[in-house]
């Protein structure tokens, strides 16, 4: 059916934005406990919800059903365009509204048509050699992350082979930095740093950012001068006509998809490991880390709640009248929670559902899944496997959340730790007596790796105290 003979069908006296008064989404409750009020919200709405985000009107779509109808946009109802957002166009959206700048940029993330496909056949080419095992880019990236992750957990270690740790500003967070910096080739723990701020909004973010674009052009003139086996120069190659603003606009997609989902992902995952239900430690017992990870995706999505999309035409959704330019923001943790979904789900397996809307689905579907679960696999993995015990430092429901109305993700991930045997005969940092000494170039290498994550993790610990 398209948008128009949708549009002319007759509608009940359903609820409509401007009819029903909206209650704002970001509350204590909400920081605290967004099940509970994705529950609430459901229970007295149903599958779409108003609320105000920001001082901005918007539907909150928390059915399963529905969240997919929106995602899969098979009659292509649903834009996700700045232009077709009704209330920004006729300028009622407040310039300094905190969310804009995230609308306004010319990437992938917002185009639809023509532009969108040519993008994403952009990104499809470009990341192919590093998410797809048959490629020896990938088999490199690969090895590099868990020399990376046992870097950390040695790191950690360093004052004996138990004690305390922020998971998330020790291991996680630096990791996925490490991996930014390893596919972009900044080559500055600054630049880093800024990839922090940024993706963590906080007060020093406009000054981060402006750094960190500053950097992101430096890295683009360099790639078109000399291009590397890197990102950036896979997407020039695939792309030549690209703009640097353009280019600029696609890497920062990168850099919040492993900067920040991925990293959320991982500390999400230990949290449902140490403390979810037994399916999630079944399937790690099992050797199955995808699994345990996918489990994660279903209970804890990084990506919460997703963009808008916005209606091209009057339509019904979920008993709500939508009309067109009204925004509907999808939450994926709510939809997954749905009650009519949920029922289906059998929590004891070691195998979890496929079902799960953690990287998208339809036409906007995340083309970077299977390189960040690979990324998360191998930190998941080499965490448990070189920890004999790891444990919460706080109890479960006292765990710092940020405060995000997209992602949910840990400021801290607090434990106690014990190293494994095998972490204990792990091999020496670079330095160190060995029978098989590492050749100069290596070692220098791997001691320039060890010093740039013990620098990144200081500035870290720095910045969380």
């Amino acid at each position: 059916m398209d948008p128009q003979s949708r549009a002319t069908q007759p509608t009940p006296a359903l609820r409509s934005l401007k009819s029903v008064p909206a209650e704002p989404l970001l509350t204590r409750d909400f920081d605290a406990r967004p099940a509970a009020v994705y529950e609430r919200l459901r229970s007295k709405y149903g599958p779409v919800a108003p609320v105000d985000l920001l001082g901005v009107p918007v539907w909150l779509v928390l059915g399963y059903a529905e969240v997919l109808e929106v995602l899969r946009n098979d009659h292509g109802l649903w834009s996700k365009r700045l232009e077709d957002w009704r209330d920004h166009r006729e300028g009622r959206i407040p310039a300094d509204w905190p969310l804009l700048p995230s609308y306004q940029g010319t990437y992938i993330a917002f185009q639809e048509g023509k532009a969108h496909t040519e993008l994403r056949e952009m990104w499809s080419k470009a990341l192919r050699p590093f998410q797809d095992r048959t490629q020896p880019q990938a088999l490199r990236l690969e090895k590099d992350v868990r020399q990376y992750a046992d870097e950390l957990i040695s790191l950690m270690a360093e004052g004996g082979t138990s004690g305390w740790a922020d998971l998330s500003a020790q291991y996680a967070r630096p990791l996925m930095l490490m991996v930014c910096n390893r596919l972009i080739g900044f080559g500055t723990d600054e630049a880093l740093m800024d990839i922090w701020r940024v993706v963590d909004a906080g007060p020093d973010a406009p000054e981060a950012t402006l750094r960190l674009m500053a950097a992101l052009a430096e890295v683009v003139a360099l790639k078109r001068r000399r291009p590397g086996d890197d990102l950036p120069s896979h997407m020039l190659a695939a792309r030549p006509d690209l703009t640097d603003e353009q280019l600029i606009g696609e890497i920062g997609l990168l850099l919040g998809l492993v900067g920040d989902i991925a990293t959320s992902l991982i500390c999400n995952t230990v949290v449902e490991v140490l403390t979810g239900d037994p399916g999630a430690r079944a399937s790690l017992a099992a050797g199955l880390v995808r699994e345990t990870i996918n489990r994660a995706a279903m209970i804890a999505p990084p990506s919460a709640n997703l963009s808008f999309r916005f209606a091209t035409a009057d339509t019904v959704l979920g008993g709500a009248h939508i009309a067109a330019g009204d925004p509907v923001m999808p939450s994926v943790a709510a939809a997954h929670a749905d009650p009519r979904f949920a029922a289906a789900l059998d929590p004891s397996s070691v195998h979890s559902s496929r079902a799960h809307l953690a990287w998208g689905a339809g036409p906007h579907r995340c083309l970077g899944d299977e390189l960040a679960t690979t990324l998360v696999s191998i930190a998941v993995e080499r965490l448990f496997e070189q920890m004999a015990a790891l444990e919460l430092a706080l109890p479960a429901d006292q765990l710092p959340w940020r405060s995000s109305p997209t992602i949910r993700g840990l400021r801290a991930l607090p434990v106690r730790f014990r190293l494994g045997q095998a972490a204990e005969r792990a091999p020496a940092p670079a330095g160190a007596a060995s029978e098989e000494p590492a050749t100069s170039e290596e070692s220098t290498e791997q001691t320039a790796s060890r010093s740039a994550l013990s620098r990144l993790v200081r500035a870290l610990l720095r910045q969380r105290s």
